[in-house]
This record gives structure tokens, sequence and C-alpha cells, in this order.
């Protein structure tokens, strides 16, 4: 089972990681979610303390937080995944539909990657087998943050990066592999009948603003939060506004 921690009381929200990152990445926001309701944060394989897996799906990893919601005898969650945790949220939703009291989306996309998209990937996996996890990370974390914000966090894009340089090359392709095979879930949008967040960096290089829009008006109900100032990462570039998106979010899902 995928290693998570748990921290809080009150409703359960389950917040997903994205590629390159780990469960630390949400610290800000558990800080405060956690006065309102208990919040669990999956490692994903080869992530913090799981072991990696040979092969990784996004509906294996969907299937891992199936197993972690048994583990803490929670029937029903809101789930919220950044990036790549967006993917695995997405599968959760096809084959757990059920055990959905709502979900959001944080710089993530119901689309299949395209074939652009695809041979950057491919691209990017063959740099990591050349230079490794750390070469890779430093070459592409400052490229999810807004170019405005580059030159004032600088040390915090450094330290993000070097935090989780401990990720095997194994892991980050088995993530790369996983994004590229999966389908678009643009129809898990449209016949969702919980609640959806979006949460849309305007300068979001990794997941284009233009691309979300086409998406947003899918679901019966959407909550959309659109950051100015954001990129990829408005967890870290606009941090009270996401986690406020989050928070009131959680508080109206019912």
């Amino acid at each position: 089972m995928m290693k998570y921690t748990t921290t809080g009381n009150g409703k359960p929200i389950v917040l997903i990681h994205g590629f390159g990152e780990d469960s630390k990445i949400w610290q800000l926001q558990v800080n405060v979610l956690q006065e309102i309701a208990q919040v669990i944060v999956p490692e994903l394989p080869g992530t913090g303390r799981t072991a990696m897996e040979p092969v990784v799906t996004m509906e294996s990893m969907a299937d891992g937080i199936a197993e972690i919601l048994d583990h803490e005898k929670i029937t029903k969650a809101i789930i919220i995944g950044h990036s790549m945790g967006g993917y695995i949220t997405l599968a959760f939703a096809e084959k757990y539909p059920e055990r959905l009291t709502a979900f959001g989306l944080v710089h993530s996309t119901a689309y299949a990657d395209s074939e652009q998209k695809k041979a950057a990937r491919y691209k990017s996996m063959e740099f990591i087998r050349q230079h490794g996890t750390s070469a890779f990370l430093e070459s592409t974390t400052p490229n999810l943050f807004a170019a405005e914000n580059r030159p004032v966090m600088d040390k915090t894009i450094r330290d993000l990066a070097l935090s989780v340089a401990y990720i095997l090359p194994g892991a980050l392709i088995s993530f790369l592999e996983a994004m590229i095979k999966r389908n678009d879930k643009t129809l898990i949008l449209r016949e969702s009948r919980v609640p959806v967040l979006f949460i849309v960096g305007k300068a979001d290089q990794a997941v284009p603003f233009s691309d979300t829009m086409q998406q947003v008006h899918l679901p019966e109900l959407s909550y959309i939060h659109i950051l100015q100032q954001s990129g990829h990462m408005s967890m870290l570039e606009e941090t009270e506004k996401c986690t406020k998106a989050i928070l009131q979010f959680a508080e109206k899902a019912q």
C-alpha cells in the first residue's frame, strides 16, 4: 500500500501530488485545511516512503488511493490532484464515482497527451536516462513557475528541485510513460454529478490556460479559480489564493 500522512479531523480530503514532486508540495495547504478536515496526503510510488513499482498507471495509482480510503475506513472523500495528481483523480472518478464527495483539478487537464506533448515526454525520458534526476529537475522546475515569479522565487525553485532529487530516474520515467498512455477523460467531467474544482494558472505553460477553459463548463457544477500571477505551481506562487479556493470548495461540498 502507498504510504501517506493523515492530519486533522473532519470531512476527508485527499491531496495528490504531481510529477517531479512529493507529498511536501501540499504542506502549506495542509497547515490550513487540517483545521476543518482530515487531510490525507499519499506518497506516490517511488516518492517519500513508498517503494517504487515496476509499472504504474493512472488507474493503478487510483486503486492505491482507494486502498488508503479503505484502510482509513472512509467511504467518500474529496479528492484533489495537482498536475499528474489530477490525472489520477480523474482515473479515480472513473473507477470509483460513488466514493467521491467532490473532486478538483489543480493545474491539470482531462485531455490526453497530444502528439507534441508525447514527443516532449519521450525527450524528457531520454534526458533523465542520460543525465539523471537532479539535472532534469534543475532544468525543468523553473519553467513551472510564471516568468515574473522566477527571479523573486529563485530560492524556492532551487529548494523544490533539490527536495525531490532523491526520486530515482526509473520512477520519473514510469510516471512519464503512464502519462503518455492515459486516455482522454473529458467524458468523466461531463458525466460528473459531484462538484468539480478547477484551479487555473493564467501563465501555466504545462497545462495551457486555453485548454482548461475548454473544459470548465463540462461538469454539472464547476468552481473555477483563475490565478493571474501563477504558472503551474499556485500552491507556492499564490499560496493564500490557492489554499482559500480549496478551503471554500471543501466547506461547500456535501
